[in-house]
């Protein structure tokens, strides 16, 4: 036997869980970069302050306890009141939820580094609140959380990992299933922090990409 024969049977099994990570990812990113958006909305312009409080409870509740006490209370919480979810769905769902909480903060530091007298001159001029809000302050504060959401993006990826202890099959489910039955903990679990890097670095250079050409940096 090659001496890399066990290398590439561990990154065969490990593949099969790379595209449900790829897929968990992107969805819990678009379903939590369009909530946070939505939050942040109401949260910067809404003068309601019972929305604002809404808000604000949702992002410290999101953002302050483990992902994993989310996840657990998707998946089995909700099941034993006889709302069962799919592994794969509590893992969208949560990570989704909590995403949308770091993005919302994102977003709005985006909206308040904008001078309020574009808000006045845009009303002035004649354009509707909805009209400043969409055509002129989004697309400024979109490239100054750039950078940021780029960020929340690759940490999103990694943070994945978690969503094996629901049973959800992605990388670090298989790599679990196979250190029990082979036994060779280095070598597999080496080989998974390799494919999250080999995941993460076109992620990490399209943002970098993005951020050259739409964002602040020059």
């Amino acid at each position: 036997m090659n001496s890399l024969d066990p290398f590439f049977i561990i990154l065969q099994g490990l593949l099969r869980g790379a595209g449900i990570t790829a897929v968990v990812t992107l969805s819990a990113l678009a379903f939590g970069l369009a909530l946070g958006f939505a939050l942040s909305l109401v949260r910067q312009f809404s003068r309601s302050k019972v929305l604002h409080g809404i808000v604000d409870v949702y992002v410290e509740f999101f953002r302050n306890i483990p992902a994993l006490s989310h996840l657990f209370i998707l998946y089995f919480g909700l099941a034993s009141l006889g709302f069962r979810l799919s592994s794969m769905g509590a893992a969208i769902l949560g990570l989704g939820l909590i995403g949308a909480a770091v993005t919302c903060d994102i977003f709005r530091s985006g909206f308040k580094s904008l001078s309020p007298g574009q808000t006045e001159a845009a009303l002035a001029a004649g354009f509707t609140p909805m009209q400043t809000i969409f055509t002129i302050l989004t697309p400024q504060a979109m490239r100054i959380a750039l950078p940021s959401l780029g960020n929340f993006a690759v940490q999103l990826l990694k943070d994945t990992s978690v969503v094996s202890a629901i049973a959800a099959p992605e990388i670090m489910f298989y790599a679990r299933s196979m250190v029990t039955s082979s036994f060779q903990t280095t070598l597999i679990y080496a080989t998974a922090a390799g494919l999250y890097l080999v995941m993460s670095l076109p992620l990490m250079q399209a943002v970098r990409v993005l951020e050259i050409r739409y964002g602040r940096v020059k």
